[in-house]
């Protein structure tokens, strides 16, 4: 195969490409659902004839709208699943891991296109050796080789540990803050309101301050962790401002739900900003949706108007929500792709910041 067609894949039908993507939206769910149910029963025979033609039928969905890159990453998978179904190698859970690990790639890769965005971050060239690497590798060396493999595209262990729900500790307000306490307080109970919409919310609110607290001490501390801890706890109480069929949706948003969506920092950034000495949280709260680029909202600010808060706070909500995307798929968290793909899309977050989020992933993982 062209190299090009990996590393430069050109469009060469857009609407063909608009197809594959929806395809994929309904495929990759039922590939995730898939392997979690072969990780339980690995000698079911059903289940691996499923996920065969999971994989076989995005192969079938590339070719047809003739998206090479599709192709390339699909195959060596296919002949993977053939050797496992014949009993030639096992299904273990680091091939699990890579399999999923490339249709996330796969989804990023098509997205990026579709939105004339740059793929180097995705390390796509690596992915798609990797795996042609591995469809060839003995018995002995799948796992290994799929570690390898793993590490080289996402830059992190295959092995990642779960991140913690439980209340990190907080900065204690300053003197002249008389009523930061109490507000606070507040503004947590509005945030686990908001949680228990959902189940599938349950301990997003600690989470996200955790890694927002140790980002921005890893960082140096530059934004004051009161104000960072506030803006934590409102910047999406917005949210319950709309209809709950917008933001509890699953699956894919209309334009029109994506034009009401992005109301709901103005909502909550608005509420604190009429509060005295929460000025600062107002600030992260309205812009925790912008991008460097220009490309975010509400108000397309770049870079250097966006505040050193709100940079922190896309990054933590935006894991946040990748791992919950996942959680709406049926297979259970995984923090190690949900970095990864962070990190693959980096270039629509603060690049300062990524890099003391990183060392906070990796903490977790030596811990």
């Amino acid at each position: 195969m062209d190299i090009r067609s990996i590393i430069a894949p050109v469009i060469q039908d857009r609407e063909s490409l608009e197809e594959f993507a929806d395809a994929l939206t309904d495929r990759a769910p039922e590939v995730e659902r898939d392997v979690a149910r072969l990780k339980k029963a690995p000698t079911d025979r059903e289940v691996i004839a499923d996920l065969f033609r999971a994989i076989h039928n995005i192969k079938g969905d590339s070719a047809l709208c003739k998206f090479e890159l599709g192709v390339a990453i699909t195959h060596p998978i296919e002949t993977m699943m053939a050797r496992f179904r014949e009993g030639e190698i096992p299904f273990s859970d680091l091939l699990a891991e890579l399999i999923l690990l490339a249709v996330d790639r796969l989804e990023l890769a098509t997205d990026a296109l579709l939105a004339r965005k740059p793929l180097e971050n995705l390390r796509l060239l690596d992915l798609v050796q990797g795996l042609e690497m591995l469809a060839l590798a003995s018995n002995e060396d799948v796992d290994s080789r799929c570690a390898e493999v793993i590490e080289k595209v996402t830059g992190f262990s295959p092995v990642i540990g779960e991140i913690s729900s439980r209340a990190p500790r907080v900065a204690t307000p300053k003197r002249e803050q008389v009523n930061a306490t109490t507000d606070l307080q507040f503004f947590r109970s509005l945030a686990l309101q908001l949680e228990s919409r959902s189940p599938l919310f349950k301990g997003r609110t600690m989470r996200i301050l955790r890694l927002a607290l140790e980002t921005n001490k890893a960082g140096g501390n530059i934004v004051d962790p009161v104000q960072l801890e506030a803006a934590v706890y409102l910047h999406d109480v917005g949210m319950m401002l709309l209809p709950e069929a917008i933001w509890l949706k699953v699956g894919k948003m209309t334009a029109e739900d994506k034009q009401a969506l992005r109301n709901h920092p103005g909502f909550a950034g608005g509420l604190l900003q009429r509060m005295p000495g929460w000025e600062g949280a107002a600030e992260i709260v309205a812009q925790h949706h912008e991008m460097p680029d220009g490309g975010g909202y509400p108000n397309e600010l770049r870079s250097a108007d966006i505040c050193a808060g709100a940079k922190i706070m896309a990054i933590v909500d935006a894991f946040e929500a990748v791992m919950l995307k996942h959680i709406h798929r049926g297979k259970n968290r995984s923090v190690l792709r949900a970095i990864a793909e962070i990190n693959a899309c980096d270039n629509q977050f603060a690049p300062e910041w990524i890099a003391p989020f990183n060392a906070v992933i990796r903490k977790t993982v030596e811990n």
